[in-house]
């Protein structure tokens, strides 16, 4: 037999061998669909659209299984959506429930959105992902963005905790990049992971994807057309873009012009521009410099994402095996009787317990923990910090949307500030129920 035909042969035997995973490697595809409401379906608050909302979805498949990464701009997904998706998704697709990561990136300026129309949305996003999926492999780097600031402070006039950028306060800059590529290097899709909260268009009362769709928007643009950059919401309770008006000038003068009226609102804070003064020229050039300012950050936080993908990605990789699970744990629920703010202690009764959804998609050696609420800071830190894998991140407002308010870390119930004495859990309990909880998910992965 000749020579060729002998190593034909031969290489037919040992991919027979192979499992199926190793035969085929991974595959990926990526799709957006744009999901932004019609003029007639705007609350009458809403003034307009200032830029389109999107879902965006990544599906990964391992040869055996599938799992799906999936944003939505939204200020959250409702739990039955992420039931109703998850079910579709898991009935039409084959992809399980527990391998599905359905996040809402927390923008302020999209109306809150609901029903079979809308499902249907998301569920395209991911059939067309599926449909695109292709050979691939992934890389995983991070790097460092300056754009988020603990957005807690003493106030220097009344000695009360208030909303202002603390330079000195806990806040995690690292931005965590998984690349999907086809083997020749094409890029497929971006995953990034980042916490801050998606405020800066808040006051305009137009429909705005925010800082998160500004940054995806402007890597897809650099990276091409056919690329899809999907945001994955980091633990941003308590984290704020670092320059952010609202807390400031624009503040300030509608302070001024609800006391003109008799009421006063400075330890309270109505949504959006409300009572606002658009003919007031000043008004005006701070909610321009709002838009330019969203622009700003974006670019900024995507030109991170961008240098991890030219200089910090480790070796790219085909085996990836996917695994996911999910767990309920639940902490100890209150009852806020008196109002305010921030600044003063809140005055509670005994509140049914509070559930929180956690959940686990684990591709490879990465982990994303995911949580259904807003999460401070350290606790992603110190989920990190334990995680057996050093490629861990966590991605809060992921698979639905818990009952408890604020997640705050247990120290930081000491603090009178506006996401502790409004949140529904007593403290104590949710900081380790859900680092714990993800670690129990993790060794569930690895079958211990």
């Amino acid at each position: 037999m000749k020579l060729h035909h002998l190593l034909t042969l031969a290489a037919g035997l040992v991919c027979a061998a192979l499992p199926a995973s190793a035969q085929t490697g991974l595959k990926v595809g990526a799709a957006k669909v744009d999901v932004t409401p019609t003029a007639a379906d705007l609350p009458k608050t809403m003034l307009g659209v200032l830029d389109p909302l999107n879902v965006r979805a990544i599906v990964i498949d391992d040869g055996k299984t599938r799992a799906a990464l999936v944003t939505v701009d939204a200020g959250a997904i409702s739990s039955d959506t992420w039931k109703n998706v998850t079910a579709r998704l898991e009935r039409e697709l084959k992809i399980p429930a527990a391998q599905v990561l359905l996040t809402g990136t927390h923008t302020h300026s999209a109306p809150f959105m609901r029903g079979p129309a809308y499902e249907s949305q998301i569920v395209e996003a991911v059939r067309k992902a599926a449909a695109e999926a292709r050979p691939a492999r992934m890389a995983y780097g991070t790097g460092v963005s300056y754009i988020n600031v603990n957005r807690n402070i003493i106030d220097p006039e009344t000695h009360r905790w208030w909303e202002g950028p603390n330079y000195e306060g806990p806040s995690d800059k690292t931005v965590a990049v998984v690349r999907f590529e086809t083997p020749a290097g094409a890029p497929i899709a971006i995953y990034y992971n980042y916490g801050v909260h998606a405020v800066l268009t808040g006051n305009l009362d137009m429909v705005s994807a925010d800082l998160p769709g500004a940054t995806s928007n402007y890597i897809e643009e650099s990276l091409g057309d056919d690329v899809v950059a999907v945001y994955s919401n980091g633990a941003a309770g308590d984290q704020n873009p670092i320059f952010f008006q609202q807390t400031y000038d624009l503040r300030a003068i509608r302070v001024a012009d609800y006391a003109k009226r008799g009421e006063d609102i400075s330890n309270a804070m109505p949504p959006g521009g409300t009572g606002m003064d658009r003919n007031n020229p000043r008004v005006a050039m701070l909610m321009k410099q709002q838009k330019q300012m969203t622009l700003s950050m974006g670019q900024m936080l995507g030109e991170e994402v961008l240098h991890v993908t030219r200089a910090s990605l480790e070796r790219p990789t085909t085996d990836a095996r996917i695994q996911g699970a999910q767990t309920i744990v639940t902490c100890p629920g209150r009852k806020r009787l008196d109002k305010g703010r921030a600044g003063y202690p809140g005055v509670y009764e005994d509140a049914d317990p509070v559930s929180l959804r956690l959940s686990l998609v684990r591709i490879g050696d990465t982990v994303i923990g995911g949580v259904d609420g807003e999460v401070f800071t350290t606790i992603a830190q110190r989920f990190k910090r334990e995680s057996p894998y050093k490629h861990t991140m966590m991605t809060t407002l992921t698979n639905g949307m818990a009952g408890s308010g604020y997640i705050p870390n247990d120290a930081a119930f000491g603090y009178n500030t506006f996401e502790v004495v409004s949140s529904r859990l007593k403290p104590g309990c949710a900081e380790t129920a859900i680092v714990d909880g993800l670690l129990d998910l993790i060794d569930k992965s690895d079958g211990r």
